[in-house]
């Protein structure tokens, strides 16, 4: 993040008096002269400049008034982009953000944004399953500082991550199809978790406690080592569970560390996650003492060039283990052996990126091979493999790999920002040889305060491991499946002025081949398919102010009121569907946040879900009628105080105690109340 301070107030332009000492060079990017408005939310404002690209700064008398302004580079694009530039829906939560909401998870976080839908089985991230605009949860892509983390067996593992909020800089949504920045499976979107970069000598310590036996604890600690700049966290909770098999509990560890010279910098990370929990009701409310054990390390190692020509390369490694037992408890005579999958997905990418005189040209190519061992998902092993550290054997593997090559170029022409790029991918296992994706995007800036921007884009999303093979009791896999793909048109207006941010876009999305557990009838058993089309179209408004700093202190530092309109068409198929078909059709968040006296802070925010599709009710061990999702109201609010370097805070979630369900027979926690403190020391 870039800040830019001391700026100046004339009759019609703010101009700078200093730089702060931060690199500036990101405003050269913009081929623009910079025109910066008084904001109340932290927003540039940018207009087309001259061939000669100077900044003006003008002499004046006036007044001066010091801004605090921040823009920031998202990577919404191959090349590094400012969020003012981006022709799409991108929503950013930003660090102050995250420390004021009132939740504890990245899934509880992420509730609060209108174009995304999360369902969980479980309370505080044991299990959460994450779709945008509509999409499955196997559609949404998951980033961690930009490297693919998904799971190819299910998405149901994709968000065990190995870090906690606090050390999460900021999150990027990026909604609607994104093969050409991202690469294949960011089908309905992708989700960048940015963590913080360490750059002090410094240590903080949190901990925290609340309903149903709740505790958790967090140390992080920052320090130097010469040029290299490390980061080590270290985390732990647990909980009794709100009802009856649902205690759980997680611990991780986090490393990071960074070092830059003059001829660019290197980045490590590494983490490593281990949770287990009661899944009760999880995958069938018929046996309920379900239970789970996921562990994943995660690694990559990558380096940034300067110099006209900026070259990326990243080397990265996932390992996720998942052991599923569907008795914790007393099993049957007829149950022999638990569920054991072992994922290992690995790869190499290079990004890299050129300014010159018509724009900023990117290509970049990545290598991944995803691999399976399992005693249910894959093809019959020749001789069986031990499982580590269990009396079982894995009898299955499968092997896949994915090559995909990316080239973009952005334009920028008087009051027009033009995008185009395409990726062109290959599967080891697919038929169909070559594939591209190309994808198009245009923003035009009516004036200081509008932006009309447009895009087309594609994308495909390759069937899990999960859809492949799996078969059980009421499933059986299709090992036939191909790749779904999709395109989209979005369009819409931003409006950035001093009062208030606004952003209204209208979309549509087509999808060929989708994938989909369905059944013809109750007889049935589920059995995913790709289905000819599924088309699915919306809108999603946005409005944000921070009237306090416009209109005084009397008023909310921060409102932001957001809604989401989504519906699905399936053409003229006859099915039964399990996950396509339960979406979100209205979504409505807002959030307020103020400061009642000085250093004591209260957020408040609610949010509104109304669902489509049906599930069959389970009562009394016997399966019952097909009953609608009902719509329902959430309300959650914190309560923080802070002192000198020590923070306190109270939560609660779900305050007037709702009841409801994200996935059919599965009841989600009532009032949950939460309290903790927490202990900066910075020794720089």
């Amino acid at each position: 993040m870039k800040n830019y301070k001391n700026v100046t107030k004339t009759n019609d332009t703010i101009v700078f008096s200093r730089w702060s000492r931060k690199n500036y060079a990101v405003f050269q990017t913009l081929k623009r002269v910079v025109l910066i408005s008084v904001l109340g939310v932290n927003y540039l404002y940018a207009v087309p400049v001259p061939k000669n690209n100077e900044i003006i700064i003008s002499d004046t008398t006036s007044t001066e008034k010091e801004y605090q302004l921040e823009e920031i580079e998202v990577s919404a694009q191959r090349a590094p982009a400012l969020f003012s530039e981006i022709a799409r829906i991108v929503t950013v939560i930003n660090s102050k953000e995250i420390a004021a909401a009132p939740v504890r998870t990245v899934q509880g976080l992420l509730e609060n944004v209108s174009g995304v839908d999360i369902r969980q089985r479980g309370s505080e991230g044991v299990q959460a399953d994450i779709s945008i605009r509509g999409g499955t949860f196997d559609q949404t892509l998951i980033l961690l500082n930009g490297v693919n983390i998904s799971d190819p067996q299910t998405g149901h593992h994709n968000l065990n991550i190995p870090v906690s909020l606090n050390q999460i800089e900021r999150i990027e949504i990026l909604e609607g199809p994104a093969a050409r920045v991202y690469g294949p499976n960011a089908f309905a979107g992708a989700i960048n978790i940015i963590t913080k970069q360490p750059g002090s000598n410094s240590l903080n310590a949190n901990v925290s406690g609340g309903s149903f036996r709740y505790f958790e604890t967090e140390v992080t600690g920052d320090f130097k080592t010469g040029k290299l700049n490390n980061s080590v966290s270290m985390n732990w909770k647990g909980s009794d569970g709100y009802i009856q098999n649902t205690d759980f509990y997680g611990q991780g560890v986090f490393y990071s560390n960074n070092y830059e010279d003059s001829s660019g910098r290197f980045a490590l990370q590494t983490g490593y996650t281990d949770k287990g929990f009661g899944a009760n009701s999880f995958y069938t409310p018929k046996y309920p003492n379900q239970y789970e054990q996921v562990k994943a390390l995660f690694t990559s190692v990558q380096w940034e060039s300067k110099g006209k020509l900026h070259l990326r390369p990243v080397i990265y490694w996932r390992r996720h283990q998942d052991r599923f037992e569907l008795f914790r408890e007393n099993p049957p005579t007829w149950y022999t052996t638990h569920n054991y999958h072992l994922t290992n997905s690995y790869g190499v990418q290079l990004n890299s990126w050129i300014g010159w005189k018509l724009g900023k040209s990117a290509f970049g190519f990545e290598y991944r091979s995803e691999n399976i061992f399992s005693n249910v998902l894959g093809e019959p092993l020749d001789e069986p493999v031990s499982v580590a550290g269990e009396k079982a054997f894995f009898t299955k593997s499968k092997s896949r790999n994915i090559i995909s090559g990316f080239a973009e170029h952005v334009f920028y022409a008087n009051k027009w920002i033009l995008s185009a790029g395409v990726m062109g991918n290959h599967i080891s296992d697919g038929e169909n040889g070559l594939n591209l994706f190309p994808g198009f995007e245009a923003g035009y800036q009516m004036n200081r305060i509008a932006r009309l921007f447009a895009s087309f884009n594609t994308s495909l999303r390759m069937p899990t491991f999960t859809d492949l093979y799996y078969s059980g009791p009421t499933n059986i896999g299709n090992p036939d499946l191909k790749p779904e793909l999709t395109a989209a048109l979005e369009g819409g207006i931003k409006l950035n002025s001093p009062i208030a941010r606004v952003n209204l876009v209208l979309y549509y999305r087509k999808g060929k081949d989708v994938i989909d557990w369905v059944k013809t009838n109750e007889q049935d058993k589920w059995q995913p398919q790709n289905l000819t089309k599924l088309s699915n179209y919306g809108t999603e408004i946005l409005l944000q102010s921070n009237l306090e700093q416009v209109f005084g202190n009397s008023l909310p530092e921060n409102i932001s009121i957001s809604y989401m309109f989504n519906t699905i068409e399936k053409g003229d198929l006859s099915f039964i569907s399990y996950y396509v078909l339960d979406y979100l059709s209205h979504k409505l968040s807002f959030s307020v946040k103020k400061e009642i006296i000085e250093n004591f802070n209260i957020n408040f925010q609610g949010v509104y879900q109304k669902r489509e599709g049906t599930y069959t009710k389970f009562i009394d061990n016997h399966w019952g009628e097909e009953v609608n999702y009902k719509p329902f109201w959430i309300f959650d609010t914190k309560l923080t105080y802070t002192i000198k370097t020590c923070q306190v805070f109270i939560s609660a979630n779900n305050i007037f105690n709702c009841g409801y369900v994200d996935y059919g027979n599965i009841p989600q926690p009532g009032r949950v109340i939460k309290a903790g403190i927490s202990v900066n020391a910075n020794f720089d």
